[in-house]
């Protein structure tokens, strides 16, 4: 479904060329879901706007199906950490808001955009406003308005991030039941290690500067899964495994991160 051959990605900063991705190999079969976590500085979030058709100039190539893109594309869906809701609409008019862009009636939209409210856990919210919603609620609302134009390759950054953990552990099973459902082709981007185990086939484990990918995970857990996953010993053990390699790497970052500090004084 999604395959991203070979790339890389320089940027020009007043020091000199920061090799921000080298290399980068990954596929995601189709139905299938991918986290890819590293520590700060990694280029995540860099491959995360070049699979979504963001960032341009890079080396290598991204295709869906076997088709390379160029920009952005319909068939791929982002979710941002950042507030994205529409603060003037209602949480429906706000699911519904692509389908209007795309000239669906209205009764059909508003039918789809219920629907994918009932999906997300929304039903009997629809005509609250973003301001009236919690952190978590308006979130599962991007996803679904995300979701309304059917891509097939759903793209999410650290979604939950400005969320406490346990938050985060009962939006995963939301998450969990969206994918089991739609049977979505889904790459999460995250910092924890707990919402990758919890919600990911794989788990792409990446270098510090210049990211590369260290290793991956098959994440050998039974689905259908809930956040009752978490308190098992088969999730800890592979906690733990991603954890000792990304530790490493999580140390080299930070020693990067002193080294400038010091030379900035």
């Amino acid at each position: 479904m999604l395959t991203v051959e070979n790339v890389g990605k320089r940027f020009t900063t007043p020091e000199g060329t920061l090799v921000a991705l080298d290399g980068i190999a990954l596929e995601v079969p189709r139905g299938r879901f991918v986290a890819l976590i590293g520590p700060s500085g990694c280029g995540k979030s860099t491959l995360f706007n070049i699979v979504g058709g963001l960032v341009d100039g890079y080396d290598g190539r991204v295709l869906i199906d076997g088709r390379p893109i160029d920009g952005t594309h319909h068939d791929v869906g982002m979710v941002f950490q950042e507030e994205s809701t529409f603060p003037w609409l209602t949480t429906i008019e706000n699911v519904a808001f692509p389908l209007a862009v795309g000239g669906v009636p209205k009764a059909e939209r508003l039918d789809r955009a219920r629907a994918l409210l009932r999906l997300v856990g929304l039903d009997g919210f629809e005509h609250r406003y973003p301001a009236e919603l919690s952190g978590g609620m308006r979130q599962r609302t991007a996803i679904a308005r995300t979701l309304a134009f059917e891509p097939k390759l759903l793209l999410m950054d650290e979604p939950f991030g400005a969320l406490d953990e346990q938050t985060r552990l009962l939006l995963g099973d939301q998450v969990l039941r969206i994918h089991r459902e739609l049977e979505q082709t889904t790459l999460l981007i995250t910092h924890s290690i707990t919402e990758a185990v919890q919600l990911a086939d794989q788990v792409v484990v990446m270098t510090y500067r210049p990211g590369r990918v260290k290793r991956v995970v098959d994440v050998d857990l039974p689905r259908p899964r809930t956040s009752e996953i978490v308190s098992s010993p088969e999730f800890g053990r592979l906690v733990a495994s991603i954890w000792n390699d990304l530790r490493e790497e999580a140390s080299r970052g930070m020693k990067d991160a002193e080294s400038h500090a010091l030379a900035g004084h």
